[in-house]
């Protein structure tokens, strides 16, 4: 059974943003969110060697020391430091 969702206060800037994101996607605002979700909802599968290949080539990653380093900057940005 289809349950309603609300969300409140949200920020003027998002909701102009979403609006115009569902404009280019030819969509109203609420089947945008619902793209949205559903897209989000579908990220919970496992990750295969692909998607780590195809993340690592997006960075730019070439070496083991330039992937310890981007794992380090990740951490201390998580850790405030």
């Amino acid at each position: 059974m289809p349950i309603n969702l609300s969300i409140k206060n949200a920020p003027d800037e998002i909701v102009h943003r979403l609006r115009q994101r569902a404009e280019r996607h030819h969509r109203s605002l609420q089947g945008e969110l619902l793209a949205i979700i559903e897209a989000a909802a579908r990220e919970d599968r496992p990750v295969t060697p692909a998607d780590i290949l195809a993340e690592v080539r997006r960075l730019g990653v070439h070496t083991p020391s330039e992937a310890a380093a981007l794992v380090r900057a990740d951490r201390d940005a998580r850790q405030g430091g």
